[in-house]
């Protein structure tokens, strides 16, 4: 099942047969009409929230509720609207779509977690080849990453705005795992009972300038209004977290092509490590990191030791980030207004 977020309602949804489902609705209407049930809405938004971060709460119960109503929408009912008319399945080329992040959940990021990425990064600072295994010394360095603090994300087909204060602006594509379950002191072998979904995450950043220097730094080219896009759905039950292809493209053409089985440390080890005394809800996402392929990594240096800015992002670029078990989550960059 894919969900989505869409309309203004920011009601939770499911893509089927190139339709957004209402999926509370759609269970209401089953509960009234083949259950003859005398409070359908009530007993909807009880057992298949509108509200996403409840739906995920809701967990398996939530899902084959939220299936069998879809199923009798699409396939047996009379029409697809309910009791007031109003409209159950919407053709999801005229829906909007938001992105898909419950309300209060958390965004962790994995930091350097692809060899090839870690290796061309490595090789720029050092001004000569990589030697050696980049993936068993990115092993013994350990894993590391940072938070997206912001409230607000950007969703599918949304605007990056481009931050006033820097000159190198990077795109970094990844896949992201959405926890099901609460937990704390996760194991492991046990990450596969927390992962509920699976979506696409683009991680925008600012390469130049970067943050002064000092045991510890706030992340700020991590963080800024729109640093951060996800969507365009969750696939729950679709997609297998530890080996998903992704594809990043900037103005059609393809910067990034990878899977999650390279990643160096795995989201079971990122569940364990992110959970050892921090309990981790519903809801909440992790991201896996990105691969080779972005502008940091793939552009040459100039004489001062910048980077050439023509492969960064710039106003007027679109980037796609896609995998075919999930979608297509695109954004375009544009300036920021600056009023006086």
């Amino acid at each position: 099942m894919k969900i989505v977020v869409f309309g203004p309602g920011r009601r939770t949804g499911a893509l089927r047969d190139g339709m957004v489902v209402d999926v509370c609705g759609a269970f209401a209407k089953y509960a009234a009409e083949k259950t003859g049930e005398t409070h359908p809405m009530t007993l909807a938004e009880t057992l298949v929230p509108s509200d996403l971060a409840r739906f995920i709460w809701g967990g398996e119960r939530t899902l084959e509720n939220a299936e069998k109503a879809i199923d009798y929408l699409m396939n047996e009912a009379q029409d697809r609207r309910d009791r007031r008319g109003g409209v159950l399945a919407h053709p999801i080329s005229g829906t909007r779509l938001h992105a898909p992040r419950p309300a209060g959940s958390r965004i962790a990021c994995a930091g350097g977690n692809f060899a090839d990425h870690a290796a061309a990064m490595a090789e720029k600072m050092r001004g000569k080849p990589y030697e050696g295994d980049p993936r068993t010394e990115m092993r013994k360095t350990g894993i590391w990453g940072f938070w997206k603090v912001h409230r607000a994300v950007v969703g599918p087909e949304g605007e990056i705005i481009y931050p006033q204060k820097a000159t190198r602006l990077d795109y970094e594509g990844e896949l992201a795992i959405v926890l099901g379950k609460r937990g704390t002191d996760i194991k492991a072998k046990d990450a596969k009972d927390y992962i509920w979904g699976v979506t696409l995450l683009g991680d925008w950043s600012i390469r130049s300038p970067g943050e002064p220097a000092g045991p510890y730094r706030f992340a700020m080219g991590k963080n800024f209004d729109t640093s951060c896009s996800v969507g365009p759905c969750i696939a729950v039950g679709e997609a297998d977290a530890f080996d998903c292809d992704v594809e990043t493209l900037v103005n059609g053409e393809v910067r990034q092509s990878f899977s999650t089985r390279d990643m160096v440390f795995s989201f079971a080890e990122y569940l364990e490590y992110l959970s050892a005394d921090f309990t981790l809800y519903p809801g909440d996402i992790i991201s896996g990191g990105t691969a080779a392929g972005t502008a940091a990594d793939s552009s040459p240096l100039l004489p001062d030791g910048a980077s050439a800015p023509e492969r960064f992002l710039k106003v007027g670029d679109s980037i796609e980030v896609r995998s075919s078990a999930i979608g297509s989550l695109r954004a375009r960059v544009v300036a920021k207004n600056v009023s006086k």
